[in-house]
């Protein structure tokens, strides 16, 4: 009974130590055209409309904090220039923004880019493809990734902006020749896990402990 007590509970007491201790930090953006500041509504260069455009993005900040590698999708911009007839949806550049007073409907300024310009993931360049970007099989959109590496920014610094990263005060903003000044984004937030997780986590184990001592005590009889 000890030994599976302790099987058990040294796994929950690791999980607890670990939400509280350093470790690699998630973080994530949902991107979308209400974000922007103002609100972009896409439309082709005849002014037909065009379906909405939106993605997703995650981000993990090592437990050195000088590295944070990046993932993210998005639909109905053409990343290519040729996914679409239209000139309009082309994508024209993508970058991270951040500043002290960045919150929702405010903007700020370009400090990281990894499509177009600036393009600052060069010490080293962790595009896994020439073009920076894996473009969708069917469908209009792409995928992306890379690494901000200590060294890059634009005109800044990996450590000069985790204040704002960590904080709630970055987005990660695409910018299509319809809207040069970004047509989708999102902010970036800080991936935290629920105590609450944790403590169900843990009376779910109690509960299955509890049931294999009742279900033997009954086989004993």
């Amino acid at each position: 009974m000890r030994r599976l007590l302790t099987v058990f509970l040294i796994p929950l007491a690791v999980l607890a130590a670990s939400n509280g201790g350093h470790a690699a930090t998630i973080l994530f953006a949902n991107i979308t055209n209400a974000q922007e500041n103002p609100p972009t509504v896409p439309t082709t260069s005849t002014g037909a409309p065009r379906p909405a455009s939106f993605g997703t993005a995650t981000f993990i900040l090592n437990d050195a904090q000088t590295a944070m590698t990046f993932t993210a999708q998005i639909f109905n911009i053409d990343v290519t220039g040729t996914q679409t007839p239209d000139v309009n949806d082309n994508l024209a550049a993508a970058h991270i923004h951040a500043a002290a007073n960045v919150a929702p409907g405010v903007n700020g300024p370009v400090v990281w880019g990894f499509f177009g310009a600036p393009f600052n993931d060069t010490t080293p360049d962790d595009s896994p493809n020439p073009a920076h970007v894996i473009p969708f099989a069917t469908g209009v959109g792409g995928s992306f990734s890379g690494k901000w590496d200590a060294p890059e920014g634009n005109a800044t610094t990996l450590a000069a902006q985790l204040q704002f990263i960590l904080t709630g005060h970055a987005y990660i903003n695409f910018h299509t020749t319809q809207f040069g000044g970004g047509e989708i984004r999102g902010l970036i937030s800080v991936v935290t896990p629920e105590p609450s997780s944790i403590v169900l986590l843990g009376f779910g184990t109690m509960a299955c402990i509890g049931c294999g001592w009742r279900s033997r005590a009954r086989t004993r009889k």
